[in-house]
């Protein structure tokens, strides 16, 4: 049956507009005003974004049964324990399969390019309140256990993630209305200075991490050998060790763009550090999930007894908020894009137009 469909035609790099133009990336682009059924029929087919889309879509399906298995095999409805640890769930569900989303449909126009990514960019935010959450619950070091730190943890998460949006979508396009409109696109600092716009990126997403972090990077040795108080030592501190070290290889990853780097157009269809990232990036979820359930489990009667109650606006609750002010700063960055200004031509592949109408 797949003999029978006339899959799309793929570009190389000078063949396509340069918001569409990866780093060392030569071939395998999609067209530039694809349709929705396009992008669809790309996923059988080898573009530079197949597997980016496939790495990330099928690890949906994984987080999603390890949160039905939660949900099925433990009273999560009457245990507030457990809370936290479905927020994280809800949030490893919804990155992947943004991520994938946003790879499927971005090239559908210019503007769905952006906007797709700063959907991208809200569910990682997402993701990272998730695990602030889990590990004020669950991983907060002993000596940390109630402390000033302890109680405006997940307050702090929360800003951090807003700002985390912001910062992602800005590193795009600049600000909606002042460095982009309707009418003309400056496309700053991405495409006078596409260097800043990536720093700008990383780091949006690099601080939330690190905050979010700061009780993991106590508990193991040395640093808790040192301190010699209110360490907390056991089984899960190995996964822990696993998860950073695969964060900070997915960090590597997006900040080298190697290996293409040093082999332009060997790696367009499979290898290059986009598909590592994703694939790095899930592993290294993979284990923190194994960690936190693992803390959870082992820590839960020496918490009960110590920590604080877990309250339904100290998890779903905030949540809820980071998910709906994310989307509030996405409409307004998109807001200039949805605005289908008059009397302009997309521009196709070598220069042709395509009979499709404007972004």
């Amino acid at each position: 049956m797949l003999s029978l469909i006339r899959l799309p035609r793929v570009f190389t790099v000078h063949q396509v507009p340069k918001a569409f133009q990866e780093d060392s990336i030569i071939s395998g682009y999609r067209h530039p005003r694809s349709s929705a059924t396009d992008c669809v029929l790309s996923l059988f087919q080898l573009t530079n974004e197949t597997l980016n889309i496939w790495t990330h879509f099928l690890p949906t399906w994984y987080f999603l049964w390890k949160l039905l298995t939660v949900v099925l095999m433990q009273d999560v409805w009457h245990d507030a324990y457990t809370w936290p640890l479905l927020v994280l769930l809800v949030s490893c569900c919804v990155y992947p399969l943004a991520s994938s989303c946003a790879h499927t449909f971005s090239t559908m126009s210019t503007s769905a390019r952006h906007i797709c990514f700063f959907f991208d960019y809200g569910a990682i935010s997402l993701y990272s309140l998730g695990s602030a959450v889990t590990y004020s619950a669950y991983v907060m070091p002993d000596g940390w256990l109630n402390s000033t730190f302890h109680k405006y943890f997940i307050s702090i998460a929360v800003f951090n993630t807003i700002i985390s949006t912001a910062m992602a979508c800005y590193s795009r396009l600049g600000l909606p209305f002042l460095h982009y409109n309707h009418d003309t696109l400056k496309r700053f600092p991405e495409c006078q200075s596409p260097k800043l716009g990536q720093l700008i990126r990383i780091l949006s997403f690099a601080f939330p991490y690190l905050f979010d972090n700061l009780p993991l990077f106590y508990r193991p040795p040395p640093l808790c050998v040192l301190v010699r108080e209110g360490c907390t030592v056991n089984d899960a501190n190995a996964l822990h060790y696993r998860h950073i070290a695969l964060a900070f290889l997915t960090a590597f990853l997006c900040a080298t763009h190697l290996p293409e780097r040093l082999a332009p157009g060997r790696f367009d269809f499979i290898g290059h550090s986009h598909q590592l990232f994703h694939v790095s990036g899930v592993i290294g979820t993979h284990f923190q999930m194994q960690a936190i359930e693992m803390d959870m489990h082992l820590r839960r009667q020496w918490l009960s007894e110590r920590s604080a109650p877990i309250t339904l606006s100290g998890t779903f609750g905030a949540a809820a908020l980071c998910v709906s002010i994310s989307l509030v700063i996405i409409y307004l960055f998109s807001l200039c894009l949805l605005r289908r200004p008059t009397n302009r031509k997309a521009q196709c592949p070598n220069g042709k137009t395509r009979g499709c109408s404007s972004d």
